[in-house]
């Protein structure tokens, strides 16, 4: 289906704001989401688990375990009953581990009030169905448009109020694109908007996801040869073979390769492949460096969604007979027992391809068995 675009002059729209929001989750990423809301003057309840984090936010305006050093909005309230979080929102953000949003999306399904927007700001692949993190919800939530938040956003430089853009993302009606500024998409993004929070809106929910679920695998990756002692060439090189893996597989889904080059792809690929700050680059460092995996973040039981994705991505690809070289090479690393110097030796002994797909071009590489075994040792 040919995508259509919105017409009109964007100056005429003003779209209003939702007035009050629910955030589900009280971890780092859904503080700051809840915390720029409420810096917009979005009314604004963040649900958690732990009574202490909700207490905390409450009574101080902090939250030290999530957000080390960062002010909340004193407006900002927290709430540890689920119901009462929903009962007056007229949107929810769901903020959880991938691995959770189907069973916190089935609880949302019983309290959300009827029809209301929600946006899922998870990231990742369902591992035993393979389905996108919106489409887990829309088993879960029917009645309700489903979208997504995605983008380069570190939780805490957000919170800290750091220029930062991200992605808001749902699928557009006929009535949508008459009427953009009645839209979820456009209505969440200006509530989202702040002076340093820029939004961005699309309809591509598959191409806004795939970009979100691909770069942490691609970022294990960079951290791998970080680790190992290898550099810039290196790091550039696998995120844009990492970029070319996140089109391919976004397109055969049915997604935009236009997506991928912004936010929610390349955006977010850049950062979370340039920091150990994104969990998925630090466990790629340490084992890189040679730790086992049970001693990497000094042994404690941290939740790298990229090293869940690597299984559920590549099952993904398989599916649909396409190829990801790089993300097939860290599941054989983190999950098959592969040796990483050999693993990335044969990556790069790969036949010589085209860049442009047209040209389906593929030639023998040069390199001997020997040279190969070179490079291996040189990586381990």
């Amino acid at each position: 289906m040919k995508h259509q675009t919105v017409t009109g002059d964007p100056n005429s729209f003003h779209a209003r704001p939702y007035e009050n929001v629910a955030v589900i989750g009280a971890g780092s990423w859904g503080a700051a989401l809840a915390a720029t809301l409420a810096t917009a003057n979005v009314a604004t309840l963040i649900y958690g688990r732990d009574p202490a984090v909700i207490c905390e936010i409450n009574n101080h305006s902090t939250t030290q375990e999530h957000l080390p050093g960062v002010a909340l909005p004193p407006a900002l309230r927290g709430v540890t009953d689920m119901a009462l979080a929903l009962r007056d929102a007229d949107a929810a953000l769901i903020v959880v581990p991938s691995r959770s949003v189907r069973s916190v999306a089935r609880q949302v399904a019983e309290h959300a009030p009827k029809g209301i927007p929600i946006a899922i700001c998870a990231k990742g692949i369902e591992a035993e169905t393979g389905l996108l993190m919106t489409q887990v919800a829309e088993e879960e939530l029917a009645g309700h448009p489903i979208g997504c938040v995605s983008g380069p956003t570190f939780a805490v430089e957000t919170a800290l109020g750091h220029p930062t853009a991200a992605t808001v993302a749902f699928p557009f009606t006929y009535a949508d694109r008459l009427r953009p500024d009645e839209s979820a998409a456009v209505r969440l993004a200006v509530s989202l908007t702040t002076q340093s929070f820029r939004t961005y809106v699309s309809d591509d929910l598959i191409g806004v996801e795939i970009g979100g679920a691909v770069k942490n695998v691609i970022a294990i990756a960079c951290g791998l040869m970080t680790g190992a002692g290898f550099a810039e060439n290196t790091r550039a090189a696998l995120i844009t073979r990492g970029l070319d893996e996140m089109k391919a597989l976004a397109e055969a889904l049915g997604g935009r390769r236009e997506t991928v080059t912004g936010l929610s792809g390349i955006g977010d690929l850049a950062l979370t492949c340039s920091s150990t700050t994104s969990r998925n680059m630090a466990l790629g460092v340490q084992l890189g460096e040679g730790l086992a995996r049970d001693a990497c973040f000094d042994g404690k039981p941290v939740v790298v969604e990229g090293e869940m994705n690597a299984k559920s991505v590549t099952d993904l690809a398989r599916r649909l007979g396409v190829t990801l070289p790089i993300c097939e090479t860290v599941r054989a690393i983190l999950h098959d027992g592969a040796n990483l110097g050999a693993s990335f030796a044969a990556l790069w002994a790969r036949p010589i391809e085209a860049e442009p797909r047209f040209m389906e071009l593929a030639i023998g590489h040069p390199a001997t068995d020997q040279d190969i075994a070179k490079l291996a040792e040189r990586i381990s």
